[in-house]
């Protein structure tokens, strides 16, 4: 049976984004449903695409509330079996999409596919680079991750950003995590409990998009020094809320003497500010582990072993 996909795009303030690349997404999404969520813009992007996209979806958020709430609020009102994650800088190839489906079509019984992550033809100044499989591992008492040669295979993550998503399983996983507002890291943490869950995250090479990432809401609405104490925040929310193994938590801990100094030394006061902004947030980590009642059956050194260096 054919799966029917959603097409799900969070945007904030992209009015000139959502010109650009709308009937790009219109074009080569004929059969698809077209869902944006307006994460609280006051540019008009609402009622352009109101007025120039009328068979489009759109949920208009009453503030500002991060991409992870507004990908999640997307996700549950789709009424397709897959959801394809755009972002807002993202204008896909013709004919995208069809090497993502076939996996969907033969779904390995004994390790059901979890998402698909589409070949992020990145353009970055006069370069093109093809993103969208990455690893990682733990050292230094964090999970590192790093970007690998975008090649067919199983990747630790699909990008929330250009990624093909089996709807069951990202609600039954819970979405994206809001207490990685404002942005990054959401499609990691997600990923990676799906592989602990048992499922699988693939990459393929030939679903093609561009994607602007220079023209994206956060590089042009956030200074590069905020955007690095949000990726140190949710670098340690990371470990907080996903690590269980013993040993590497007292690495973590271990580890956190050497990081501080050299930030000190360094005068990378974003780490210190990331590090404080994550502490503020240890509450509702500490009450959503008490909520909890997710069985893994994979350990976090058996998935990250899949992607050792």
């Amino acid at each position: 049976m054919e799966k029917k996909v959603s097409v799900v795009i969070p945007n904030y303030n992209g009015i000139k984004l959502l010109a650009k690349n709308l009937p790009n997404v219109v074009k080569n999404c004929q059969s698809f449903e077209i869902i944006i969520v307006d994460d609280g813009s006051n540019d008009r992007s609402v009622e352009y695409v109101q007025e120039k996209f009328k068979k489009i979806k759109i949920f208009a958020l009453g503030k500002n509330v991060g991409f992870a709430q507004a990908v999640n609020r997307g996700v549950e009102e789709a009424k397709g079996d897959l959801v394809l994650l755009l972002n807002s800088d993202v204008s896909p190839q013709s004919n995208f999409l069809n090497a993502a489906l076939a996996y969907f079509k033969n779904n390995f019984s004994n390790q059901p596919i979890f998402a698909v992550g589409l070949a992020d033809r990145s353009h970055e100044q006069d370069k093109i680079i093809v993103r969208g499989k990455g690893a990682a591992n733990f050292t230094r008492g964090f999970v590192n991750h790093y970007a690998t040669k975008p090649t067919k295979g199983e990747t630790l993550w699909v990008s929330g950003g250009s990624g093909l998503f089996d709807r069951q399983k990202f609600l039954e996983l819970g979405g994206f995590g809001p207490i990685f507002a404002p942005f990054y890291w959401e499609d990691i943490d997600l990923s990676f409990r799906a592989w602990k869950k048992g499922y699988k995250c693939l990459f393929e090479p030939n679903a093609k998009v561009d994607h602007f990432h220079e023209e994206g809401s956060i590089k042009m609405s956030k200074s590069p020094f905020f955007i690095k104490i949000v990726s140190y925040k949710n670098q340690f929310l990371f470990v907080w809320k996903n690590i269980s193994d013993p040993l590497w938590l007292v690495q973590h801990i271990l580890w956190f003497p050497y990081h501080l100094a050299k930030s000190l030394l360094t005068l990378d006061f974003a780490f210190l500010a990331g590090f404080f902004w994550a502490v503020l947030k240890l509450p509702i980590l500490v009450f959503d582990y008490s909520q909890s009642t997710t069985y893994y059956p994979l350990s976090d050194r058996e998935v990250l072993s899949k992607f050792a260096k």
